[in-house]
């Protein structure tokens, strides 16, 4: 049956609905909207989400500093919480069975009547991006990426009646030449979100806030990132982490230091590190308001940028040319859980990149050169040891890049064990390969570790 439209039809309405968690989100989508990677549409929605763990305690990103300055670019705003309470959004899915009944609750609450959707989401592979591609059957999918996950692999499989809808991976140019491998199972192509326009955009933000900063200029600003809540390290240990961040920053000749905790940080964090500071002579700022990284960078000029392995180093680095050191990855990489976890390529190329914070020669000679530690085959090699049901043609680029490349720098981004389970180069060699399955060898190791834990007591 022929689709074209019989002269005189009634032109279909478009509403866009665009997700966002977070006030960086809201930024990356206002500098895409500002650089016309989008068509017009004849409604623009801004639905927010509010994942924090107790949503009713935490301000959603249309209550943040400098939101109002984002909101003119949609028509609405409308909140996602609100919409399935008492549901959590990273919680909730709809039933297969009653998808059509959320679609037709959906378009009465928020007045979309038989307009066709376009949706445009990050984290699709989750809630509650999923959930909401999943209620909107058939609409086409924008995902946009604003932190260096999106040069990992897909985290879960995604059923290819929301994978094949995707018509595009919107990101950042974090990284130059490296290109995302997020969604590639389905062919979808990456488009960098313009750095200029994106600028601009956070620039807006950092006149809104600037009246609840400190007037400091040149400090070596640390990132925490608590990680404990990620159960990757423990309190104590990301305590000690920062107050690591505090003495490599001094040892390297900054007096004046800025600490910009994570919003969910315990305080206590603060308070070891202005003990930390106060030993070493040097003024301490921790940072009270929440505000974005990137509104530090243009209001403080940082001599130095200090942090894990967060995604505003990068921001630093490629966005505003500011000197930038990592700490702690390789305890992340030797800790993450499963091999699969979704931070490891972040940290990965954290490592991989930036100077270490303790060594004076490497942050002065700043970031490395992609190219020449080939950070293409190194991503793609460890985003196919992480999902190889996902993207078995990475294959051969893995084995190429194991074979050339693994040496005492490299091995740190892997694991013997899942090298050997994928029968990858650098694995367990052929005759030793039956121990890690040997159930009774195994027994024995494990009865021998706990009669040396009692003769050690």
């Amino acid at each position: 049956m022929s689709t074209t439209a019989l002269p005189g039809a009634a032109r279909v309405r478009t509403t866009r609905i665009y997700c966002a968690s977070t006030l960086y989100g809201a930024a990356t989508l206002a500098a895409a909207i500002d650089a016309d990677c989008f068509t017009a549409a004849d409604r623009s929605i801004l639905l927010v989400l509010n994942n924090a763990a107790t949503p009713e305690t935490t301000p959603p990103l249309d209550e943040s500093v400098g939101f109002e300055r984002l909101r003119h670019r949609f028509d609405d705003v409308l909140s996602w919480n609100e919409t399935i309470f008492p549901f959590h959004p990273g919680g909730w899915s709809p039933r297969p069975d009653d998808t059509p009944l959320w679609e037709r609750f959906l378009r009465l609450a928020w007045g979309l009547g038989d307009d066709a959707v376009e949706l445009v989401v990050e984290s699709i592979q989750v809630n509650p991006a999923l959930a909401i591609t999943q209620i909107f059957t058939g609409a086409p999918i924008d995902v946009y990426a604003d932190g260096l996950m999106s040069y990992g692999p897909t985290r879960n499989k995604l059923d290819p009646l929301v994978g094949t809808r995707v018509r595009r991976l919107l990101h950042l140019d974090l990284v130059p030449g490296l290109e995302p491998l997020l969604l590639t199972e389905f062919g979808v192509p990456p488009q960098i979100v313009p750095t200029e326009v994106f600028v601009k955009v956070l620039s807006e933000l950092g006149d809104a806030a600037a009246t609840g900063l400190p007037e400091l200029r040149g400090p070596a600003l640390l990132l925490g990132q608590y990680l404990s809540a990620l159960e990757i390290l423990t309190a104590e240990e990301e305590e000690d982490l920062h107050a690591r961040m505090v003495r490599g920053a001094v040892g390297l000749g900054h007096t004046k230091i800025v600490f910009k905790p994570h919003p969910m940080a315990p305080a206590r964090f603060s308070r070891l590190l202005e003990q930390e500071a106060q030993k070493l002579g040097a003024e301490l700022t921790v940072l009270d308001t929440p505000v974005l990284a990137e509104v530090l960078y243009q209001r403080m000029r940082p001599a130095l940028v200090v942090g894990c392995f967060s995604t505003a180093l990068f921001t630093a680095a490629a966005f505003f040319d500011l000197p930038v050191a990592r700490l702690g990855t390789e305890v992340l990489l030797e800790r993450l859980t499963p091999y699969q976890n979704s931070n490891r390529v972040p940290v990965t190329i954290v490592d991989a990149l930036l100077p270490e914070l303790t060594d004076r020669a490497m942050v002065e000679a700043q970031l490395i050169d992609p190219a020449e530690h080939d950070l293409t085959g190194l991503v793609t090699a460890v985003g196919f040891a992480m999902q190889p049901k996902i993207y078995p043609d990475r294959r051969g680029a893995a084995e190429q890049y194991l074979s050339r490349h693994l040496d005492a720098r490299t091995w740190r981004y892997f694991k013997r064990r899942r090298l050997t389970a994928l029968a990858l180069p650098g694995a367990v060699p052929a005759q030793l390969a039956f121990i890690p399955r040997n159930a009774r060898l195994r027994r024995v190791v494990r009865q021998a570790r706990a009669l040396r834990r009692t003769v050690r007591r």
